[in-house]
């Protein structure tokens, strides 16, 4: 082993108040480090930079999943629906990895769920995201008005980590640097990765995804952020496993059953996603089963499970769209589920994809309009926005909505009141869209 480091005196302090907030500070209660107060220490810079929208974000989320009976939200994969979503009331943003596969991703290409797209995509999204809520926010204080807190929290998808510790440690990194506020890692093979709801799933041993959600731990501890860690399992439906290595996987390895490269055939299961949440959930501030269907009974085994040994671990659930809802569930159970699955412990509940089927449908309803009837299906669709108005949705105004009367403001600061060529007065937006709102 390398000889350990002697700190100098200023670091050994530092490290010392690290050890006591681990200590004593209610929100690091139940959580496992595998390294300690020094290592922490020894890697950080020696001017400690501040990430404000991911701090905040994340002492924000802790809050509001022990404060309400739960937190749901979707997923969202622009500004412009990350701010509408604010607007209409939701207390968080889910970043879904699939969606940026899909259409946000920095290759520019559609890809499936597969981790095909570059490992720095989600992380600008991120970014990209809170700069719209940011703007948001500066255009109401420029009109001398605040009228929400804009900065949610935003529970971002890092997949399977795009690699081992170091690449997870790298990626937890960047995304906090761009704000987000929770982050889940999956269980996966990170060169074989899958969406939750395709076949072909290859999962890692239960000991090296706990050194996945370790890493993600050091980096945000490294960069002084108590960022919401998330620990998936996909082992509720996966059929491979890279090795046997680890004594907790062996119940569920099929003996003598090996795939054309190497992967050991696995027997899935709640059970085995049990075993894996009860092993992760020391490490983990949240724990997420990926799951087949919607379906309560399965819900509820799983909670029990994790609550009986961890009574305090919270809960996540994917409200997937992958499901067709109606096959497995009547309308009854449909309205009560969000409830249901807030009263057994899932505090943080989301819908994945349903900023790209929102997107995809609404668009292809109005295309469809507009095919057959020309202008009279879009003026249907604005006619909505202004009814709309009355209940707070403001992008109708679209050139107010986008910042121009706050670089209007901008002018108007530089020039003290004498500009001439400010964008808003004069424009269609003000003489047409400024009627009193009923």
């Amino acid at each position: 082993m390398e000889p350990l480091k002697v700190l100098s005196p200023e670091m050994q302090k530092e490290a010392e108040a690290l050890k006591k907030e681990w200590a004593e500070n209610p929100r690091w209660k139940g959580v496992r480090r595998d390294y300690t107060a020094e290592d922490v220490v020894r890697l950080r810079p020696s001017v400690q930079v501040e990430y404000t929208l991911a701090k905040r974000g994340a002492e924000k989320l802790w809050q509001l999943l022990h404060e309400r009976p739960y937190v749901h939200t979707f997923g969202a994969y622009t500004g412009a629906m990350a701010v509408e979503m604010v607007r209409a009331g939701l207390e968080a943003i889910y970043l879904s990895g699939w969606q940026v596969a899909a259409d946000a991703n920095l290759a520019w290409q559609t890809y499936p769920d597969q981790s095909l797209y570059p490992a720095n995509s989600v992380p600008q999204i991120v970014k990209r995201i809170n700069n719209a809520l940011m703007r948001a926010d500066m255009i109401e204080r420029s009109e001398g008005k605040v009228t929400r807190d804009w900065y949610v929290p935003i529970v971002a998808d890092a997949e399977a980590g795009f690699g081992g510790a170091l690449n997870v440690f790298e990626l937890t990194r960047a995304m906090i640097e761009a704000g987000a506020a929770g982050i889940h890692y999956e269980d996966q093979l990170a060169s074989e990765k899958k969406c939750g709801h395709l076949g072909g799933k290859v999962l890692v041993p239960t000991a090296q995804h706990i050194r996945t959600l370790q890493a993600a731990r050091l980096a945000a501890d490294i960069m002084g952020v108590p960022t919401v860690i998330i620990a998936r399992t996909d082992a509720e439906a996966a059929t491979l496993i890279t090795s046997d290595i680890d004594e907790r996987d062996r119940p569920f390895i099929l003996k003598g059953e090996r795939t054309p490269e190497g992967f050991y055939r696995v027997k899935n299961g709640i059970e085995a996603g049990i075993a894996r949440a009860l092993a992760y959930a020391p490490y983990a501030d949240v724990l997420w089963m990926e799951t087949s269907k919607p379906d309560l009974e399965e819900a509820r085994r799983f909670a029990e499970a994790v609550k009986r040994e961890f009574p305090d671990k919270l809960l996540a659930y994917n409200l997937s769209p992958s499901f067709n809802w109606k096959k497995f569930l009547d309308e009854e159970t449909i309205a009560k589920f969000n409830r249901e699955l807030g009263a057994m412990g899932y505090k943080f509940q989301f819908i994945t994809l349903a900023g790209w089927h929102t997107l995809n449908y609404y668009t292809w309803e109005l295309a469809k309009g507009y095919k057959a009837r020309g202008m009279p299906a879009f003026v249907e669709l604005q006619e909505k926005e202004f009814l709309a108005q009355a209940q707070g949705f403001t992008a109708v105004k679209h050139q107010r909505e986008v910042g121009a009367g706050y670089f209007d403001e901008v002018v108007l600061a530089l020039t003290q009141g004498e500009a001439s060529t400010l964008a808003l007065k004069g424009s269609t937006e003000e003489a047409q869209f400024n009627e009193p709102v009923h």
